[in-house]
C-alpha cells in the first residue's frame, strides 16, 4: 500500500521579480524586498503552493542553484496522519523558475511625464555653492532615494516623484536642514463624473534664503535691534536651519530664523565673488576669544596697491586666531564702494551707526595655491537630467569654479566636512562610479603651497566605499 501525503502540491512554479530594485511579486500586486535565500523569499515561495494547508510542514530549506541559472529549489518535509494512530513523514522537492517582470514604480521611473509631484527648490543667487552644500546632505541623508527624475532648472533644482507623500517627506527634509519657505499648489489632471475620483499633480515650490557662507549682510536696523542689538553691518558665517551672523567687531553673533527672515525680506550687501585680497602688515590680539573666533585689530592692505601707494587700512578682524603679518586675506572693501542697498543707506544715515561703518571688512584667510595636485579624498555627486539645453561654456566654466571654491571651503572649514560624507579617492573606482551612473567628484584641481599651508584632510575623516570593504561573511 502506498500513500502520497504530498498528492495535489505542485512540483514546480514561477516566481516574477523586478531586474531594476530587485523586488519580488507578491500576489496580486505587491511587490516586496526579499534577499537569496532569506526567510521572506522563503515564505513567499511557500505562498505560492496550493495544499499546504492541508498538511502540517516540519522543515523546509533552499537548496543551492547556480545563481544564474534562473533557478530556485525548496526542499519541503510535511506530515500528515494516514490512518489512525499512524503518521507519514515525507520530504520533496519543488523547483521555481525566475521570471522578469519589471514593477509598475520602475515602469513609471523609465517613462515620461508619468510624475504625480515634483518639488521645486530654488535660490535667487549667483553661484551654486549652497545647492553644492545641499547636494552633499540630501546624499548622506539619501533623501533622494524615491526620486524618479532630478532636472537642473533656472536657480535650482527640480525633484520629481511618482507619489505625494515622498514629495512631502522630503520637503520635510529641507525644512530640517535649510532655512526655507515653502508653497503647495495642485492641478486637476482627470476626473471620474460617475465615482468622483480626481486625479491631481501636485508641485511643492522650495525657496532658499539668499544668503551663502561668508556674504556681507546688511541688516535693516529695526531687525538688528531685535536680534540682541547687534551691529547691522555683519557677516554670514553658517546657514543652517537658520542664516548665523557674526559682528566681526565685537565677535557678537546672533540668528535670523527663517520665518523672521521671510517677515521682511532683505539682500546681500556683496558675496564671496567680491572678495579683494589683501595682505596683512600688522596683527594685534585683544585677547578676547569666543569659540573659534579671536578678536585682533589689524592693518592691511590691499595686494594690488603694493608697490604703487602706501595706503593702509585699519580695522578689527574675528580671524585673529590664524592671520599673521605677510598673511594673504581675503576680504570686503568698503572705501570708495557704492553699493544700491536700502538697508545700507539708512546704514549711512543714521548718526548712531554711520560712524562705525569699518573701510574693510576681513572674511577668511587666503591660502596661495601654485601647484596643482589629486586630493585624496572626493565627493559623490547626484545623477542630474540638464534637461534640452546644455550649459553655455561661460556658464560651464562659472559652475566649475564654484565647484572648486566649494571644494576649497571643505578643506579649510571643519565645521562644514563634519556634516558631509567625504570618501577616499581612488581612480579605478572613480571610473566603474562612472560606469554604474555615480557621479565623482573632480579629483584634481587641488592645490597646496610651498610651505605646505594648505589646509589637509586627515585620511581619519575619509570613508571608504562598501564595494572596497572586502568583509567575508563567515555564517
Amino acid at each position: 500500500l502506498t500513500v502520497d501525503i504530498s498528492e495535489g502540491i505542485p512540483r514546480e512554479a514561477t516566481l516574477h521579480t523586478c531586474r531594476d530594485c530587485e523586488r519580488w511579486l507578491q500576489p496580486p500586486s505587491q511587490w516586496v524586498t526579499a534577499a537569496p535565500e532569506s526567510r521572506e523569499l522563503l515564505a513567499l515561495c511557500l505562498k505560492k503552493l496550493r495544499g499546504l494547508s492541508k498538511v502540517r510542514i516540519i522543515d523546509a530549506s533552499f537548496i543551492w542553484t547556480e545563481p544564474h541559472s534562473k533557478r530556485i529549489k525548496v526542499k519541503i518535509t510535511l506530515q500528515q496522519e494516514a490512518f489512525e494512530g499512524t503518521i507519514l513523514q515525507q520530504t520533496f522537492e519543488v523547483e521555481y523558475v525566475v521570471a522578469s517582470h519589471q514593477c509598475p514604480d520602475c515602469a513609471k521611473s523609465f517613462t515620461a511625464n508619468t510624475w504625480r509631484s515634483v518639488v521645486q527648490v530654488r535660490q535667487k543667487v549667483s553661484h551654486k555653492r549652497t545647492f553644492l552644500y545641499l547636494e552633499q546632505l540630501i546624499l548622506k541623508h539619501s533623501a533622494h532615494k524615491d526620486t524618479i527624475n532630478i532636472k537642473e532648472a533656472k536657480d535650482g533644482l527640480d525633484f520629481y516623484y511618482s507619489q505625494r507623500n515622498h514629495a512631502e517627506k522630503f520637503v520635510d527634509f529641507l525644512t530640517s536642514v535649510a532655512p526655507v519657505r515653502s508653497k503647495k499648489s495642485q492641478e486637476l489632471i482627470s476626473m471620474d463624473i460617475h465615482t468622483s475620483t480626481k486625479s491631481y499633480k501636485f508641485t511643492f515650490s522650495v525657496e532658499l534664503v539668499p544668503i551663502c557662507k561668508d556674504d556681507l549682510v546688511c541688516l535693516p536696523i529695526k531687525l538688528a535691534k531685535q536680534a540682541g542689538n547687534v551691529a547691522p553691518l555683519t557677516l554670514c558665517y553658517r546657514v543652517g536651519t537658520s542664516v548665523n551672523i557674526l559682528d566681526p567687531n565685537t565677535l557678537q553673533t546672533t540668528d535670523i530664523s527663517a520665518p523672521i527672515y521671510w517677515r521682511s525680506p532683505f539682500n546681500t550687501l556683496a558675496d564671496v565673488h567680491e572678495l579683494v585680497e589683501f595682505i596683512v602688515m600688522d596683527v594685534e590680539p585683544t585677547g578676547i576669544q569666543k569659540g573659534r573666533f579671536f578678536l585682533a585689530e589689524a592693518t592691511v592692505a590691499r595686494a594690488t596697491d603694493l608697490g604703487n601707494n602706501d595706503t593702509t587700512y585699519f580695522t578689527r578682524t574675528h580671524l585673529g586666531g590664524i592671520l599673521h603679518p605677510g598673511d594673504s586675506v581675503m576680504g570686503y572693501h568698503l572705501s570708495g564702494t557704492n553699493f544700491n542697498n536700502p538697508q545700507f543707506e539708512a546704514l549711512e544715515e543714521s548718526n548712531a551707526y554711520s560712524s562705525a561703518i569699518p573701510d574693510v571688512v576681513l572674511v577668511k584667510k587666503h591660502y596661495e595655491r601654485k601647484k596643482k595636485k589629486a586630493r585624496n579624498w572626493r565627493l559623490k555627486r547626484m545623477n542630474k537630467d540638464e534637461g534640452e539645453m546644455l550649459p553655455r561654456k561661460q556658464d560651464q566654466q562659472r559652475m566649475e569654479q564654484d565647484y572648486e571654491m566649494f571644494l576649497r571651503d571643505v578643506e579649510e572649514d571643519q565645521d562644514l566636512r563634519s556634516t558631509m560624507a567625504l570618501y577616499k579617492a581612488q581612480q579605478e573606482k572613480k571610473l566603474r562610479d562612472q560606469m554604474e551612473g555615480v557621479e565623482t567628484a573632480s579629483m584634481a584641481d587641488t592645490v597646496e603651497t610651498e610651505g605646505d599651508e594648505v589646509p589637509k584632510i586627515d585620511m581619519d575623516e575619509l570613508l571608504d566605499e562598501f564595494e572596497e570593504l572586502d568583509v567575508a561573511d563567515d555564517q
